[in-house]
């Protein structure tokens, strides 16, 4: 059990047996009352963000939240299938559920996945991944990368503004925090 003392942005806690993450923390005490710890939480099963105030006598249960080594599989519809390497056991998430993290995943793509009660909570895709221009205007002799920029399609779908040199064929590496091209890749 956790006192409020011991919370921190970050750090994984249980209320009424769902999993959350504080995302803001700031301690305060009045004169004579005990301390609060005033806090914004997100359900990282429902990812709704909500505020909460702890007392000062409250305890809090900790989240045995954790990451596993997966592997994104394929699509169907709705639905994105992931592997646990070592088990070899299949799950999949909807794409509501995966939101943006779509445009970043192709067969065989390395994820780290959330885990609370040894169940797949949440995807987190690597930080920068490596996908073709398979639609854009062609370049230009004597473009420079410091010149303009054009939207060119990946071939996961997702559309980023990049170099006017870049044309179809070539391989990008994608910040996937920011969604934006970052260099033309080896």
């Amino acid at each position: 059990m956790y006192s409020i003392a011991a919370l921190k942005v970050g750090t994984a806690i249980q209320i009424d047996g769902e999993p959350y993450v504080v995302l803001t923390f700031m301690h305060s005490k009045q004169a004579r009352g005990g301390g609060v710890a005033k806090t914004t939480i997100k359900n990282l099963i429902t990812g709704a963000v909500i505020p909460k105030t702890f007392q000062g006598s409250e305890k809090i249960e900790p989240a045995e939240v954790g990451f596993k080594k997966a592997q994104y599989l394929y699509n169907d519809d709705n639905e994105y299938h992931f592997m646990f390497g070592d088990t070899f056991e299949q799950f999949s998430f909807t794409k509501e559920e995966l939101g943006d993290d779509i445009y970043y995943l192709l067969d065989g793509t390395d994820v780290s996945i959330q885990v609370y009660d040894d169940k797949p909570i949440n995807v987190q895709v690597p930080p920068k991944v490596e996908l073709k221009v398979v639609e854009t205007e062609p370049g230009v002799r004597g473009d420079t990368a410091s010149g303009g920029s054009k939207p060119a399609k990946l071939e996961t779908g997702k559309t980023v503004q990049v170099p006017l040199f870049i044309n179809i064929g070539d391989t990008l590496r994608i910040n996937t925090q920011t969604g934006e091209y970052v260099e033309r890749a080896k």
